[in-house]
């Protein structure tokens, strides 16, 4: 299955603009993408065919994720942290159309 997917790297400096996403499928996302999160600065966007977003934040410190579910019009998100493996399982087993029932113990926090 393909989505589309926007990010930015700190250390490479190395961007795609959210505006601008490409599509890859999602064993290229993990293998490609997931394991260049390392900076409290670095994220990975990924996009369904209906423009849902699911974002991926690195806790460097804690050797976590950041995982969310945006709400522009709320300015709020709903997210929860995972371990890479975790973050890894979930990319692979992404459904067609982005949904936080997928993905259990999320909590709601407005920016």
């Amino acid at each position: 299955m393909h989505f589309r997917v926007f990010y930015f790297f700190e250390r490479p400096g190395e961007s795609v603009a959210s505006t601008s996403p490409v599509a890859m499928s999602v064993k290229s996302i993990v293998a490609q993408l997931l394991c260049r999160l390392h900076s409290e600065d670095d994220y990975l966007g990924i996009m369904d065919a209906r423009d849902n977003v699911l974002q991926i934040l690195c806790d460097p410190g804690q050797d976590r994720y950041w995982v969310e579910l945006p709400l522009d019009a709320a300015k709020a998100s709903y997210g929860r942290y995972m371990t890479f493996a975790e973050v890894e399982e979930l990319i692979l087993d992404l459904p067609p159309v982005l949904d936080r029932s997928r993905i259990p113990d999320m909590e709601y926090r407005p920016w």
